[in-house]
C-alpha cells in the first residue's frame, strides 16, 4: 500500500507510528515502498546535494583564485607605476641577503611544480608505456562501473543494501577511488583549471564519484546519475589508436561514430530510466512508471528513428520535456551517424579488409592502372592455358572501387583473384595485402594518358613507396616515356639482377616499327610470340589457317641436356628443328659462375656447355620438355617427337669422363667466346675503318656522327623533288608544339644499328611539323642520313617529294594526344594518311619493287623482280593505332569481322597496323621468365646495353667513341632480315621445295637461322602477280611447301668483309638486272656517303643524279645495250671523280 504524502505547513503530517513530523521532515518525501528504515525517508537529494555542491564549489574557488590573482595583479602594476625610479647602489645588493634567498626558493618551488604538471601531462597523454597502460586502465575500469550500473538497474532507484555484503558496491567503490586519484592526476596536469573543471570527463566524475562515499556513509545506495559513465565510451577510438588496433582514415571514423552514437544512446536511456522510475518531485512521484533499462533503449531507439510505436511512452514531465530536446538532437544524430555507418561497414565487407594467403599458394600484387580493359588483357595472358599449371593467386590494389563491369570480370575469376581498395602509397594497404610475402608487384601503366610523363611520375611514385616498404620486392612496371627510365635506376633498392624489370612502352613500339622498316611483318610475329593466343583450327587451304598454325607459337625457355654438350648452335639448332620439332633461336651463355650473356644466334663459333639454357619458340611448354629430356641413345632412332620423354639410361663411366673432360674444354673456350663470341672482328685492322666516314658511339652499337644543326637536316620541298632518293624510310609524323614528345630515337636507334655496315643505312625522312620534331632533335642530331621535310603528312605533294613510293617503307605514327571524348576519333589523322597513300597513283615513275637493308642489300637479295609502282597500295607501310577497333578503317577491302580482336585482323597479319595494346602481354611473360625482354630488347632495340641506358639518363646525348677492338666487336652481333626465294642459292627451294629443307640448309651453309614467311594472300605459283599484300607465317612446319614469292624471315649473321662475302648468296640475282642499275646503286651510295653532314649539298647533288636516272632509263628500253652499259660507266666515273 503506497501512502501519498503532500507538503502542507498549515495542517499537521503525520508518519505511520502517529508521531508528528517536523518542518524538515516535512520537507522530505518518502515512500513506503523503499525497503529501507521503518522511517521510510527518501535520501535522494543528499547525494545529488553532494555532487552540485563539490561541483560549483570547486567551481567558485576557481573563480575565486583566478579574481584573487587578477586584482594581486593590478595592484602590483599601480605599487611599480608609483615608486620613483633610482639607480640602486652596487652595495646595497650585500645588505638583504635574504632576498636573493628568497628568490632561490621561489626558483626551486616554481621548478619542483612544472616538474611535478609535467610529468602528470606525460602519464594521462599517454606518451609512454606506463601512461598508456594509465589510460587504458581508467577506460576499462570505466566500462566495468558501466556493467556495474546495468546489473544494478534491476533494483530500486533507492535502497538500502549492506556495504558489507554488497560486492557490486564495493568493488564500485574501488573504482570511484582509483577516478578520484586519476581526477587529481589530470586536474595537476590541466593548464586551464576552469576549463578542465567543465569538461565532460570532469562531469561524469562530479555526478559518479561523491554519491558513492555518500552511500558508504549512509548505508544507502541511489543510482542516480551513474549512467553518466557510458559517455566515456566517446575515448575509445583514442584508446584503440594507442594501441595501433585501429589507423586507417574509415576505421577511425567508424569508431567514432558508433562511440558517440553509442554513448548518447545509452546515456539517454539511464536518465530515461532515473525520471520515469521516480516520478516528478512536484508530483510527490505519484507519476513515475517501473520501466527497465531495456526498455528505455528501446524507447530513445524508435524515439530517435521517428517510428515511434506508443507502446511505450514517458509519463512524467521531466521524461517528456527530455524526450522533446532528445528528438531535435537524436534525429539529426541518427539520420547522420546511421548511414555514415552502414555506408563505411558495406563498404570494408566488400573490398577492406586483410588478404588471406592460401598455403602453398603464391600471390602477385597488381596495381596502378586497373580498369576493365587492363585487367582483362592482364588476366587473359596472364591465365592462359598454354602456361603450365599457374598457382598463383592475383590481388589487385586499387584506391577506386570497381564498376560493374569489372566486378563482373573479378567474379569470373574469383577462384585466382581477389580486390581490394587501397592505395600502394599507403604503408597499412600494402600490409593488408602481404606485399612484402608476395611473389611480385605488377604496375599498369595508363597508356592512353594525355600526359605521358606525369602517369610516368605517378608509378615511379609506386615504386618508391613498395621499395621504401620492402627493398626485396621484385617489381615489373610499365613506362610510358623512355627518359623516365632514368629515374628508376636512381632509386637505390632497383635492382635489375634481381628480377626489377621497367617494361618501356614508346621504346618497345618504336622499336618493334624499326624492325619492321627492316624486314615488314616482323613487328606482328614478334608481338605474337609472346602473347599467348589459342590454337584456332581451320581446315580450309586458305591463308588464315597459316597465320593461325603460327599464331599459336610462344617463346619458351628450358635447359638443354647434356646430349647437346660440345656441339655448335647451327648443329644443336638444326637437331632440334629436325628432331624436336622444336625452334632453337638464343642461348644463355655463362661466362662464368655469376655471368651469363644472352646470344641470339651465336653461330658455329660458339659450343654449348653442360645445361646450357636455350630459348624456344613452340606450340607450348610440354614441346620444350623433349629438349631438356633428350638422349641420344635413347632417342636417336625415335622418328616421332611426341615418343620422346625422359629416359633412364645411365652412361658408362668412361663416357661420363670424356663427358667431363670436354665440357671443361668447352667452358674455357665459352668463357673467352662470350667476351668476344666471334674472334675474327677482334682481329680486322683498325685501318679498314675510315674515321671519317664510319664512325660509332662509345659503346661500338651504333653509328654516330657529329651534331648537326635543324637548319642543315631541314628539305624544302623543291629540294626534296630534285633529290632522287629510294630505298629510304619515310615517318609521318602528328604531332604539334603541344603534343608530347614520343622518343623518335628508339626508331632511328635501331636502323642506325652498329651490325650494319654503313652503306647498308637507309635514310630516314621525317614529315611532319618542325616544331614538334625540334623538340626532339636533341635526341636525333647524332644519327646520319637523317632528314626533315616540314608540312603535313597529309600532303600529296609532300610525299611525292619524298619519293614515298619509291621508298622501302612508309611509318606512320600517332601523335596520341588523347584529347578527343570519343576514342574512335584518337586515329584520325593516322586512317586519313593510311588511305590517302593507298589511293594514290605513280604513273611517271616506276621504282624498283624491293626489300632492303640499304643499297648493298638491294644489289644482293632484293633485285630479282623490278616492278612498277603505280598505286599507293603497294608502298610498305605500318600505321601506329592507339584505339585497336580503328584498324577495321585501315583495309577497305577485307572482311574482317569488326568484334575480332586486333591479331585476327588483316591489316595486322599483313604487318601494316600496330598497336601498343599488343606489349600488354610483356609484363606476365617477363614473370614467368625475365629472359623473354632481355630478348626482345634485343631483337628490337639494335642493342641498347645498360650502359648506354645510364649513360642517356644522364646526359641523353649520344656520345662518339673511337672506333677500338672492343668496341668494333660488339658489331658482331645478328640481325633480322627477309630473304627472297626467287633467286639466289635457294631458288631451287622455291619451286616446291620444302621450308626444312630451306631452314636446314641455311643454317649449315650460311649460319642463317630461318623462323617465318612472309607470304602473299593468294599464294600465287608464279611471280607475274599484282597483289602484295602478305601475311607472316611464323615456325613453319618442316613439310610446308615453298613457292617462288615468299620472303624468309632470318636471322643472318654479321658480314665483317663490308658485305662483300653475302653477295654470294645472291650473285644470280644480279644477272636478271640491267647494267645501269649497278651503276646508279654505287653512284648513288657514294653520293649519300660524301655528303650525309650537309642535306644542301645532297639536294644539289641529287640533281646530277635525276639526270642520269632519266638517261640511263631512256636507254634501258633501247635496242643498244651494249652502248647503255658503256655509257652509264663513264657517265657515272666522271661524278666520282668530281666529288
Amino acid at each position: 500500500m503506497s501512502i501519498k504524502t503532500f507538503v502542507a505547513f498549515s495542517s499537521p503530517l503525520f508518519n505511520r507510528n502517529g508521531r508528528t513530523l517536523s518542518k524538515m521532515e516535512m520537507l522530505i518525501l518518502y515512500s513506503p515502498d523503499i525497503p529501507c528504515d521503518e522511517s521510510g525517508q527518501r535520501m535522494w537529494w543528499a547525494f545529488l546535494i553532494a555532487s552540485l555542491v563539490t561541483f560549483f564549489g570547486g567551481l567558485f574557488i576557481i573563480l575565486l583564485g583566478r579574481t584573487l590573482r587578477y586584482i594581486w595583479s593590478v595592484c602590483c602594476e599601480c605599487v611599480m607605476e608609483q615608486e620613483p625610479q633610482h639607480v640602486s647602489d652596487p652595495t646595497e645588493a650585500t645588505d638583504c641577503p635574504g632576498e636573493g634567498k628568497g628568490e632561490e626558493n621561489v626558483e626551486l618551488t616554481v621548478d619542483w611544480t612544472t616538474s611535478v604538471k609535467d610529468w602528470a601531462g606525460v602519464m594521462i597523454c599517454a606518451q609512454n608505456t606506463t601512461g598508456r597502460m594509465l589510460v587504458v586502465l581508467v577506460f576499462i575500469l570505466s566500462i566495468g562501473g558501466l556493467i556495474i550500473y546495468f546489473i544494478n538497474s534491476s533494483d530500486p532507484i533507492e535502497s538500502c543494501p549492506n556495504f558489507s555484503t554488497d560486492y557490486t558496491l564495493q568493488v564500485d567503490m574501488v573504482f570511484n577511488i582509483f577516478f578520484l586519484l586519476y581526477f587529481g592526476l589530470r586536474f595537476i596536469a590541466a593548464n586551464d583549471k576552469l576549463k578542465f573543471w567543465l569538461e565532460v570527463n570532469s562531469i561524469v566524475d562530479f555526478f559518479t564519484v561523491p554519491p558513492i562515499f555518500v552511500s558508504m556513509y549512509l548505508n544507502r545506495s541511489w543510482l542516480g546519475m551513474r549512467f553518466l559513465r557510458a559517455l566515456r565510451l566517446i575515448q575509445i577510438s583514442e584508446i584503440l589508436q594507442f594501441l595501433n588496433v585501429v589507423k586507417t582514415r574509415d576505421s577511425i571514423k567508424l569508431v567514432n561514430l558508433c562511440s558517440i552514437f553509442i554513448s548518447t544512446w545509452l546515456t539517454g536511456a539511464g536518465f530515461i530510466h532515473l525520471v520515469e522510475n521516480s516520478g516528478d518531485p512536484w508530483k510527490n512521484f505519484e507519476n513515475s512508471q517501473s520501466l527497465s533499462y531495456g526498455e528505455c533503449l528501446y524507447l530513445l531507439m524508435v524515439t530517435m528513428s521517428m517510428v515511434g510505436y506508443g507502446d511505450i511512452y514517458a509519463k512524467t514531465d521531466l521524461g517528456r520535456i527530455f524526450m522533446v530536446f532528445f528528438i531535435l538532437g537524436g534525429l539529426a544524430m541518427f539520420a547522420r551517424y546511421v548511414p555514415e555507418i552502414a555506408a563505411i561497414l558495406l563498404n570494408r565487407q566488400k573490398y577492406g579488409g586483410t588478404y588471406n594467403m592460401t598455403p602453398g599458394r603464391k600471390h602477385i600484387v597488381v596495381c596502378g592502372n586497373i580498369n576493365l580493359e587492363s585487367v582483362s588483357n592482364f588476366l587473359k595472358d596472364f591465365l592462359h592455358e598454354d602456361r603450365d599449371d599457374v598457382n598463383v593467386e592475383i590481388v589487385f590494389l586499387h584506391h577506386i572501387e570497381p564498376n560493374l563491369e569489372l566486378e563482373a570480370l573479378l567474379k569470373r575469376h574469383f577462384t585466382q583473384v581477389v580486390f581490394f581498395q587501397g592505395s600502394v602509397l599507403n604503408p597499412y594497404d600494402l600490409t593488408r595485402v602481404k606485399i612484402e610475402l608476395a611473389d611480385a608487384c605488377f604496375i599498369i601503366a595508363n597508356k592512353y594518358s594525355s600526359d605521358p610523363d606525369a602517369e610516368d611520375a605517378c608509378n615511379i611514385m609506386r615504386v618508391i613507396s613498395i621499395k621504401n616498404y620492402n627493398s626485396n620486392i621484385r617489381i615489373i612496371t610499365q613506362m610510358l616515356q623512355y627518359h623516365n627510365k632514368a629515374h628508376l635506376l636512381n632509386i637505390p633498392s632497383w635492382n635489375w639482377r634481381e628480377g626489377d624489370d621497367a617494361i618501356c612502352l614508346a621504346e618497345l613500339k618504336l622499336g618493334f616499327i624499326a624492325q619492321s622498316c627492316l624486314a615488314q611483318g616482323l613487328s606482328t610475329m614478334l608481338a605474337n610470340l609472346f602473347s599467348m593466343r589459342s590454337s584456332i583450327q581451320i581446315e580450309e587451304e586458305i591463308w588464315q589457317k597459316y597465320y593461325l598454325e603460327g599464331v599459336s607459337q610462344e617463346m619458351y625457355t628450358d635447359y638443354l641436356s647434356s646430349s647437346f654438350m660440345g656441339l655448335s648452335f647451327p648443329e644443336v639448332c638444326e637437331l632440334c628443328f629436325v628432331k624436336l620439332n622444336l625452334l632453337l633461336i638464343a642461348i644463355e651463355f655463362k661466362c662464368d659462375q655469376r655471368n651469363a650473356n644472352m646470344m641470339v644466334n651465336p653461330g658455329k663459333n660458339v659450343k654449348l656447355q653442360d645445361k646450357t639454357l636455350g630459348i624456344f619458340i613452340a606450340g607450348d611448354a610440354k614441346e620444350v620438355k623433349r629438349a631438356s629430356v633428350y638422349c641420344k641413345a635413347c632417342h636417336d632412332n625415335i622418328q616421332d617427337p611426341k615418343l620422346i620423354k625422359k629416359c633412364g639410361c645411365k652412361r658408362s663411366e668412361a663416357e661420363s669422363e670424356s663427358i667431363l673432360s670436354s665440357m671443361k674444354k668447352q667452358q674455357n673456350e665459352g668463357m673467352r667466346d662470350s667476351t668476344y663470341p666471334f674472334p675474327q672482328i677482334s682481329r680486322t685492322p683498325m685501318n679498314m675503318m675510315d674515321d671519317n666516314m664510319k664512325k660509332f658511339d662509345f659503346t661500338g652499337m651504333f653509328h654516330w656522327c657529329p651534331p648537326r644543326d635543324i637548319e642543315k637536316a631541314v628539305l624544302t620541298r623543291s629540294e626534296a623533288l630534285m633529290t632522287v632518293v629510294s630505298g629510304h624510310v619515310v615517318v609521318c609524323i602528328f604531332g604539334d608544339v603541344n603534343s608530347a614528345v614520343m622518343g623518335l630515337r628508339n626508331l632511328v636507334m635501331p636502323l642506325r644499328a652498329s651490325n650494319f655496315h654503313y652503306h647498308e643505312l637507309k635514310p630516314i625522312i621525317f614529315v611532319g611539323s618542325l616544331d614538334y620534331i625540334r623538340k626532339e632533335w636533341d635526341t636525333l642530331s647524332n644519327f646520319p642520313k637523317v632528314s626533315i621535310l616540314p608540312g603535313s603528312p597529309l600532303s600529296r605533294a609532300n610525299l611525292r617529294a619524298v619519293n614515298i613510293n619509291l621508298c622501302d617503307m612508309c611509318v606512320i605514327i600517332s601523335g596520341n594526344q588523347n584529347l578527343e571524348d570519343d576514342v574512335s576519333m584518337q586515329d584520325k589523322e593516322s586512317i586519313l594518311a593510311s588511305l590517302n597513300i593507298q589511293s594514290m597513283q605513280f604513273e611517271d615513275t616506276i621504282g624498283l619493287f624491293t626489300n632492303s637493308h640499304g643499297k648493298a642489300d638491294r644489289l644482293q637479295n632484293s633485285m630479282c623482280v623490278i616492278q612498277d609502282r603505280r598505286c599507293g597500295s603497294s608502298i610498305p607501310m605500318i600505321t601506329e593505332l592507339v584505339n585497336d577497333g580503328n584498324v577495321q578503317y585501315l583495309d577497305q577491302d577485307d572482311e574482317d569481322d569488326p568484334e575480332n580482336e586486333l591479331y585476327l585482323t588483316q591489316p595486322f597479319a599483313c604487318g601494316t597496323a600496330f598497336a601498343v595494346s599488343v606489349l600488354d602481354s610483356l609484363m606476365s611473360a617477363t614473370y614467368f621468365n625475365d629472359n623473354i625482354l632481355t630478348l626482345i630488347r634485343t631483337l628490337v632495340t639494335g642493342g641498347s646495353t645498360p650502359e648506354l641506358e645510364s649513360l642517356l639518363a644522364e646526359e641523353n646525348i649520344l656520345r662518339g667513341g673511337y672506333s677500338t677492338p672492343e668496341t668494333l666487336v660488339k658489331r658482331d652481333r645478328c640481325r633480322v632480315t627477309q630473304m627472297t626465294l626467287c633467286e639466289g642459292p635457294f631458288a631451287e627451294l622455291g619451286e616446291g621445295g620444302l621450308y626444312g629443307d630451306l631452314f636446314c640448309k641455311a643454317i649449315k651453309m650460311y649460319n642463317m637461322l630461318c623462323f617465318g614467311i612472309y607470304r602473299l594472300l593468294d599464294m600465287p605459283r608464279t611471280t607475274e602477280t599484282e597483289c602484295t599484300k602478305r601475311f607472316v607465317i611464323t615456325n613453319p612446319p618442316y613439310e610446308l611447301e615453298l613457292i617462288p614469292t615468299d620472303k624468309v624471315f632470318c636471322l643472318m649473321q654479321f658480314d665483317s668483309t663490308g658485305g662483300q662475302s653475302y653477295t654470294t648468296l645472291t650473285c644470280r640475282s644480279m644477272c636478271s638486272l640491267h647494267p645501269f642499275s649497278l651503276a646508279l646503286s654505287v653512284l648513288q651510295t657514294h653520293i649519300h656517303t660524301q655528303t650525309h653532314t650537309d642535306t644542301h649539298t645532297l639536294a644539289h647533288t641529287h640533281m646530277l643524279f635525276s639526270s642520269l636516272t632519266l638517261f640511263f632509263l631512256f636507254l634501258s628500253h633501247s635496242a643498244f645495250l651494249s652502248l647503255s652499259f658503256s655509257l652509264s660507266v663513264s657517265v657515272c666515273v666522271m661524278p666520282l671523280m668530281w666529288c
